[in-house]
């Protein structure tokens, strides 16, 4: 865990707010709690963060609006967006604003806490970039390098491979959803990237069977999970 993580929280409702905050701050994170997203934004400037949790339905500015603003001071802070809704457009919306991850009320504290350690995790392992070379299972990927190696063979990766990799493995044994991998990489879940998408899967499935212990699941209705 991150004990030492700095967490801007923004969140108009001051009863949950109040909660979430007092939560992770026994759970040894130092929290900053910000009441609508003028004020949130006037904060992330005065203070630097390790990663926001936004609402979307803020008075004064709205969350996508906001993260559209600490997006474009810092492309890489994690952000993960805590909202009510749960339609379709709203998590494609964020997903093409950059966010990190998706969290529909009601939600766990517990499963809060996961999501934000593991995206804490990937930052502090991988640093920021996410390029640097890794092993796994048997194979050593290099994002940098677009290179999948494995006993002296070399396997060239395509710009679209590369990246749908990266973004499996920095998500591991976590559901990467078929919006958010075709809003990241394609830039639109239409029909036809989406066929595109799976072709990819496939090539990377054939590429990743040097280790049999290697798996890209299908998480019926969802998307794809990396297990190795």
């Amino acid at each position: 865990m991150n004990k030492k993580a700095k967490i801007l929280l923004v969140e108009d409702d001051p009863n949950l707010g109040g909660l979430i905050r007092e939560f992770l701050i026994v759970k040894g994170y130092d929290v900053d709690l910000a009441s609508d997203g003028e004020e949130g934004l006037k904060k992330y400037i005065n203070w630097k963060y390790d990663i926001c949790l936004l609402d979307i339905m803020l008075p004064k500015m709205d969350g996508f609006t906001l993260a559209r603003e600490i997006r474009s001071a810092d492309k890489m802070i994690p952000i993960i967006f805590l909202t009510a809704k749960s339609q379709q457009e709203d998590k494609i919306e964020g997903f093409k604003i950059g966010g990190d991850d998706y969290i529909t009320k009601p939600f766990s504290m517990e499963e809060l806490l996961y999501r934000i350690d593991a995206i804490l995790r990937r930052v502090s392992s991988k640093g920021k970039d996410g390029q640097q070379p890794e092993a796994i299972g048997k194979l050593e990927y290099d994002f940098h390098k677009r290179t999948l190696s494995f006993d002296g063979e070399k396997i060239k990766l395509t710009s679209k491979e590369n990246e749908l990799l990266n973004l499996l493995v920095l998500k591991r044994g976590e559901v990467v959803t078929r919006s958010e991998a075709l809003i990241k990489i394609w830039k639109s879940d239409n029909y036809f990237n989406s066929r595109s998408m799976d072709v990819y899967i496939t090539k990377l499935r054939n590429y990743l069977k040097a280790d049999n212990s290697i798996e890209i699941v299908n998480i019926h209705g969802e998307g794809f999970k990396l297990i190795f």
